[in-house]
């Protein structure tokens, strides 16, 4: 358990759960403990749609949202003051987080105009002009009592512009600050907003900026607006990595059941979402066997509740005949069961990821609730016809993994963890960038040496690493004066294999040596000195049998799917394996924890060159390569300072009894 964190909401940090990013908190309102993760079901009048006070209550909801944008029209701030705020106003007991109205001015129809200084639109009530800038936001949510509000912020669509995401993101970045000089010495909680649309680059500047100022909590906001799910996950990994871990975070305005669990596995605390009513309205329940839609005449005379592991009041009264009647003759009763039925469900789904989140059982529950929670009315025989765009679908899939194109470059994406081969750019060009130009392995190759430079390619996934350095051999020609033996390690070939089946966009595959890997384990060039080995199985055993390396392109998933691979004891081995030979390791990662590994495990470690979202990456090398000339920028002991305040100074996989680490770090030779 992590200590609670200073400021008004004193957040604690129970636990984060084995590879993975899924955590469970709490934190203190002024009304009550919230417990996380948590869903915050939408009433923005003031009131959740359909839905009484008790039946809230009912459903252990923690925490309501209402909208400061609709508060002000209606019933505006003289009647909330005159009932000492929202609370006294709708005889709630618990906490109430306040919208700022910012995606309201984005998105509601008519008149309105943005500035630097203000939003000015007309009101939908009476038609007269309003005024919305960041001081008068937070006036108003002071006057709502509001628990936790929210900074003024301006969304854009996510698929705008570069140049227009950019701009709004500055704004926002302005807004945040106002907000914070408006909020003074209250005792209520504010949280920053994230922004800049589906663009990495701006979603990390905006985090980096946004965590600088001091909010008692962060946001993500300007999701749900155009991207893509996978864009939506992908985006979501890139802001929570670059949060603190001592606040809350709140994705906003997101979404479905399976939206919340991918998001929970990418480390965010609190959600909140129409969905839960406004699809009851269309007959629409979320269940523990996947979507029901009342719609189907299949469901006219089924006895039984609509969900058979639900036990709130709908489930316990009314069969699935009774609901689709309601439903059928547009019977408001029918909205409001199917409403306090999917209430229920999304509470109890939230509570269920935190107790397996707190027991250890994470992952499996995770992996299970992936494709039960995207069901879609599975009632009925299966269907036999697959449509073209069905078959398409499949072939982009094999294993876990699937394909992800953008601008006609294929990515290849782990379906289980959700995470993205060489997400930011072109995977042949970052391979070329930070793994055969960063190691010189072109000018290693011109230095004639009897033995060959061996080369391991830690988790060939696609093989962009491996077929950036078969390309370079093959174009030194004559020049080349070493051989280059190649070893790659993986156990799960399957993405090579999905990658080959697409040519189209993983252009660097075409090539004789892939097939031939595959149906071989070998590949050896006809005329240029190259040998390309693989070794299948698991890293942490085959390493010892194979031939020490000169360099390594270290390339697995990141230590949310590949865990084993980024331990304390995982580099301690490696750093066995290579202290024999001037060795050195490049990798993509600028993790805090990484690096202290690598140093603990006695590792010289460096700065690497910027690719794609990341400033800086990492390289690492064996004592005797640290002994020799080299033009590495080692860390030095402003990076140890920085490390000694960092609440990620562990290694993964460090025990707490054992310090070890920590002496070994701090005693380190390349900090004296």
């Amino acid at each position: 358990m992590r200590k609670a964190a200073a400021g008004r909401l004193h957040f604690t940090l129970e636990a984060t759960a084995l590879g993975s990013s899924a955590r469970a908190a709490r934190f203190t309102t002024r009304h009550n403990e919230v417990l996380t993760p948590t869903f915050m079901p939408v009433g923005t009048h003031a009131a959740v749609r359909s839905q009484r006070r008790e039946d809230l209550l009912e459903c252990e909801a923690q925490v309501l949202l209402a909208n400061t944008y609709h508060l002000l029209l209606r019933p505006g701030m003289e009647i909330l003051a005159k009932f000492g705020g929202i609370h006294g106003f709708m005889n709630w007991p618990r906490s109430v987080l306040t919208d700022s109205g910012g995606y309201q001015i984005f998105s509601l129809p008519g008149s309105r105009t943005l500035s630097e200084e203000f939003a000015e639109f007309t009101s939908y009530v009476d038609n007269t002009l309003v005024r919305l800038s960041p001081e008068r936001s937070i006036e108003a949510q002071k006057i709502i009592g509001a628990d936790i509000m929210m900074a003024l912020d301006q969304c854009v669509p996510s698929t705008v512009d570069h140049s227009v995401a950019r701009s709004a993101m500055q704004v926002t970045h302005r807004w945040a600050q106002r907000s914070l000089d408006a909020r003074g010495d209250s005792s209520q909680a504010l949280f920053g907003i994230v922004q800049g649309a589906s663009y990495t680059d701006l979603r990390i500047e905006s985090a980096k900026a946004i965590t600088q100022m001091s909010f008692d909590g962060f946001a993500i906001g300007g999701l749900a607006v155009g991207e893509t799910n996978s864009q939506r996950e992908d985006c979501t990994a890139t802001v929570t990595e670059a949060l603190p871990m001592d606040r809350p975070r709140y994705l906003m305005g997101v979404g479905t059941t399976r939206d919340l669990l991918e998001a929970v596995h990418r480390g965010v605390d609190m959600f909140d979402c129409i969905l839960p009513t406004s699809l009851a309205r269309q007959g629409v329940a979320f269940t523990s066997v996947g979507r029901r839609d009342l719609r189907r005449a299949a469901y006219r005379g089924m006895e039984g509740p609509i969900d058979p592991d639900c036990g709130c009041y709908t489930c316990r009264t009314y069969s699935i005949a009774y609901l689709f009647h309601l439903q059928r003759v547009h019977e408001s009763l029918g909205w409001q069961l199917l409403s306090l039925h999917n209430i229920h469900f999304y509470l109890r789904l939230m509570r269920t990821m935190r107790e397996h989140i707190l027991a250890g059982t994470w992952l499996p529950f995770y992996r299970t609730q992936r494709e039960v929670l995207d069901a879609r009315d599975s009632y009925g025989k299966p269907p036999t016809h697959l449509t073209r765009a069905a078959l398409r679908e499949l072939k982009r899939k094999r294993g876990r993994y699937e394909v992800i194109v953008r601008e006609s470059v294929g990515h290849i994406r782990d379906s289980v963890s959700g995470e993205t081969m060489h997400p930011h750019a072109d995977p042949a060009l970052e391979a070329q960038s930070l793994y055969v130009e960063q190691s010189r392995l072109a000018e290693r190759l011109q230095i004639p040496c009897e033995r060959p430079l061996v080369v391991w390619d830690v988790g060939l996934g696609a093989a962009a690493n491996a077929m950036a350095a078969i390309h370079a051999a093959e174009n030194l020609a004559a020049s080349q004066a070493r051989r280059l033996m190649l070893v790659s390690f993986e156990n799960d070939l399957d993405a090579l294999k999905l990658a080959l089946h697409h040519p189209r966009w993983f252009k660097h595959l075409r090539h004789a040596a892939p097939r031939k890997l595959l149906a071989e384990e070998r590949w050896s060039h006809g005329s240029a000195a190259i040998d390309w080995l693989l070794w299948r199985g698991d890293f942490a055993v085959r390493k010892f049998d194979a031939p020490p390396p000169d360099l390594i392109f270290f390339d697995p998933f990141s230590f949310k799917t590949d865990s084993a691979l980024w331990t304390l004891q995982a580099f301690r081995e490696l750093a066995r394996v290579c202290s024999q030979k001037p060795a050195e390791l490049f990798t993509y990662t600028y993790s805090t924890s990484v690096r202290a590994a690598m140093l603990a495990a006695g590792f010289y470690v460096a700065k690497g060159r910027s690719t794609g979202a990341k400033a800086e990456t990492t390289i690492a090398l064996s004592a005797l390569a640290a002994a020799l000339p080299h033009e590495h920028s080692l860390l030095g002991t402003q990076w140890l300072a920085k490390w000694q305040r960092s609440t990620s100074q562990a290694p993964f996989g460090s025990h707490a009894e054992d310090l070890s680490w920590h002496t070994a770090v701090t005693s380190h030779p390349q900090f004296v």
